[in-house]
Formats: C-alpha cells, structure tokens, sequence
C-alpha cells in the first residue's frame, strides 16, 4: 500500500468513503505473544475516537486483574464524568477458565462459554457497541462449546457499523474467511524459553 494508497479498485458500488468506514471483523492468532496486547491497543484508539466498547475475555482466569481492564475501565469512568473518549464495559465470561480443569465441570465452562455467546449476539443485534473484543474467543470454538457456523453468520449478518475483534491461538479457518484483517503472531524468541517467568508492566 505505498502512500495508504490500496493496490486494487473493487467494483462493489461503494463510495470510497463507504468503503473506507465499513465495519471489520479482525483477527488476532498465531502462537506468539500479543495477539490481545493489539487487541487493547486498538481499543484504546476506539476509545479516542468517542467509541463504544465491548470487551468479553472467554478463558482467563477470573481472579487476574490484568493491566489492560484497569487502563480501560478508569477511562470508562473518565467518559461518564468528563464525556471525554466513549463508555467502556468489561465482562469476563463464564467461569473465567484458563488452561488448567479444576472447580466447575467442563460441562459447566460449556454452558458459560456459550451463555457468553449468546449475550454477544444479542448485544449485536442491538448494536450496542461500536468495537467488540472477543478476547481468546478462539478457545472455545475449538472447544466445540460455541457453534464455530453459527459466529459466522452472526458476524456476516450483524447490523449497522459494529467492529469486531477475535483473538486467540489456532483460529478456525472458516473465521479467517469471512474476516477482514487477520494478523497470525509467530513466535521467534521468547523469555519464557531461557527460564524466565512473566513480569509485571510486560505480561499484566
């Protein structure tokens, strides 16, 4: 794309500003690490530009408080007092269940995984939000626990100008078909390899 100039002229009908505001579906994926770093920093933009915002984490733990809620949620409270940037809401799904099986029964994540679901579809026919981070939403496709046929005829379908974001390692290709922008994260050296534990400010 030299100079933001894009490389093809589509025949679709649309102006180029229709066509420069439409409505993504992106994904994050790969097995190195960022894929919801990235996520959060375009929030943060939308945040910026007056924009509603959704977040819905699927698989990490309930209990962490990660640095990125705490940013967003603070700036959700500066938009209700001062009406600077736009409202935040931030929703942790289900049991907030990670990689290891303990407490509630994988039927029970199951249930949650797809209750969670279903309250993001219904947000999206009401077009509640302007950018929707389904954070590590890819686990439970994989999972089976959430119809991987029935995301993509939500997401083909929803109304109105409501961006979405998936993140999550292994995404399923009929999600990468219908997305907009898929960015696949490889990893080429991590910390973790020589021993080294994740650290406050890089992972949390």
């Amino acid at each position: 794309m030299p100079k933001g100039q894009p490389l093809v002229d589509p025949q679709d009908g649309l102006t180029t500003r229709q066509r420069r505001n439409r409505p993504l579906v992106i994904v994050n994926t790969g097995d190195g690490k960022g894929k919801s770093t990235a996520a959060f920093g375009l929030a943060l933009r939308a945040w910026n530009q007056g924009w509603d915002i959704g977040v819905f984490q699927f698989v990490k733990s309930a209990k962490w408080r990660i640095g990125e809620q705490t940013v967003l949620e603070r700036l959700g409270a500066l938009h209700e007092e001062t009406g600077e940037g736009g409202p935040v809401e931030w929703n942790k799904m289900g049991f907030g269940w990670s990689w290891t099986r303990k407490s509630e029964s994988e039927d029970d994540h199951a249930a949650a995984a797809a209750e969670g679901w279903a309250e993001i579809k219904r947000r999206l026919a009401q077009e509640r939000h302007d950018l929707y981070v389904l954070d590590e939403f890819t686990y439970p496709i994989q999972w089976g626990w959430v119809d991987v046929d029935d995301v993509v005829t939500t997401l083909l379908t929803r109304p109105g100008h409501q961006h979405v974001v998936v993140t999550g390692r292994r995404v399923d290709p009929r999600l990468v078909e219908i997305a907009d922008l898929v960015t696949d994260m490889h990893q080429v050296k991590h910390p973790f390899e020589q021993g080294q534990k994740g650290q406050r400010g890089i992972e949390w």
